[in-house]
């Protein structure tokens, strides 16, 4: 038989399978360490190991690995998301004919999962037109870092004091500078209540245009593009000729994942016309984290099986600030309610910060999180699935950690005070 044949081994597949064999861990490794991350396929397409150990998906996502071989620091984490991100093509429009303007929500100052697919739309839109350049135009500071992977050409940054609070008059003249200076083919913005969907419409009457609500489709067709919305309270679907101001629902398209876009900076040679200013923005309005539903909540303390003190955890949400979540055992052992129930058999949460606390981290929890940014864990066992899919993880007592926990909380409230 020719030497360059490749045999299967059964055996050593059959190990691979089993997490429980005690070569298991040595074979993993040398898989890891003898297999290519990438490579070339036969018909010169890249193609990639998703299953590897500490692979990090093309969103800079690191995948669930519940073998024990990744256990390498977030740091870590995110240098290979960072060198991932590195290597994609650039994408840069010298000379843009063409603009489309997107003004995303950016909830806590980043992108949200709709802002992003809004940013996809945009790009769909751009392919039909030459050197055409996708600009996002943001309210004040922000602390997005993504916005070259997320698929922002241009950004217009407006640092007017006004427009930080609900002051759509104000917005709204920024929004008419722009398209006195610009021209944009299309004004695109998230079809939400307060946000761009409220100022998608006053824009859309300023520039007399029956704009598109509801969008979630485009077609592009012989005599110009089509667009999809929702009508009939989500029951129908309406097709349309695509206006130039859209608000777009979430999964209106794909977000940007596979090119780095320039983020050049754009400035308005003129100051926007000064409005009558007939709304005053008093303030936002303290609400009880305990009355947040999950699946809104931006920061959630969740408690499991490992929580033996009930009264300090619920003391600890109060302290922190944080809605409250539970994992089904904790529900079925009658600690929470049952609307408090985190993942795929309970509540999907979108957490900005998700703190577990005693919870082991069984799939279907792990489903209901996956959409989280950040993960932190308190658990006595080093090995359990939650551990692994943290960016932080405390090992010790639960109980002890969270006293410690309220008591370094306090402290700095009560220094905050004293400097206030």
């Amino acid at each position: 038989m020719s030497e360059s044949i490749l045999r299967r081994n059964p055996r050593q597949e059959w190990i691979l399978r089993n997490r429980l064999h005690p070569q298991h861990q040595a074979l993993l490794h040398q898989q890891a360490s003898s297999e290519p991350i990438e490579w070339i396929g036969p018909q010169g397409v890249k193609r990639k190991a998703p299953h590897r150990v500490g692979f990090i998906g093309p969103k800079g996502i690191r995948r669930i690995d519940r073998s024990g071989g990744q256990q390498g620091s977030a740091s870590d984490a995110s240098r290979q998301a960072a060198t991932a991100s590195m290597s994609k093509p650039l994408h840069c429009i010298e000379n843009p004919k063409h603009r489309i303007l997107v003004v995303p929500d950016m909830t806590g100052g980043r992108l949200t999962s709709q802002d992003k697919d809004l940013l996809g739309l945009a790009h769909q839109l751009a392919a039909l037109q030459d050197a055409t350049s996708v600009v996002a135009l943001i309210w004040g500071e922000h602390k997005e870092t993504q916005l070259a992977e997320a698929g922002v050409d241009e950004l217009i940054q407006v640092d007017d004091p006004q427009c930080l609070g609900f002051s759509p008059d104000q917005s709204l003249a920024w929004l008419l500078a722009v398209e006195r200076e610009y021209q944009p083919s299309y004004w695109l913005f998230p079809d939400s209540g307060l946000g761009g969907g409220d100022l998608g419409r006053r824009l859309a009457v300023e520039l007399d245009v029956h704009a598109a609500t509801g969008l979630w489709q485009i077609h592009p067709s012989g005599d110009g593009v089509q667009c999809v919305c929702r009508a009939s309270a989500s029951t129908q679907d309406l097709t349309r000729p695509l206006p130039r101001v859209v608000m777009a629902l979430a999964e209106c398209a794909e977000p940007i994942s596979d090119t780095l876009h320039a983020v050049n900076q754009l400035t308005l040679a003129a100051e926007p016309v000064q409005p009558i200013v007939r709304i005053q923005d008093l303030g936002s309005v303290a609400v009880d984290p305990a009355s947040v539903s999950l699946a809104e909540a931006e920061f959630i303390l969740s408690g499991g099986n490992g929580v033996k003190d009930w009264d300090g955890f619920h003391e600890t949400a109060r302290v922190l600030g944080a809605t409250e979540g539970a994992s089904r055992v904790a529900v079925d052992d009658g600690f929470m309610p049952r609307d408090r129930q985190v993942g795929a058999t309970g509540t999907w949460v979108t957490a900005r910060v998700y703190f577990a606390v005693g919870i082991s981290g069984a799939i279907q929890h792990l489903q209901g999180i996956q959409s989280c940014d950040k993960v932190i864990c308190i658990n006595t066992d080093p090995g359990c699935d939650m551990v692994k899919r943290s960016d932080l993880a405390v090992i010790g007592d639960a109980s002890d950690i969270l006293t410690a926990l309220r008591r370094k909380v306090s402290d700095l409230k009560q220094e905050k005070r004293h400097v206030a």
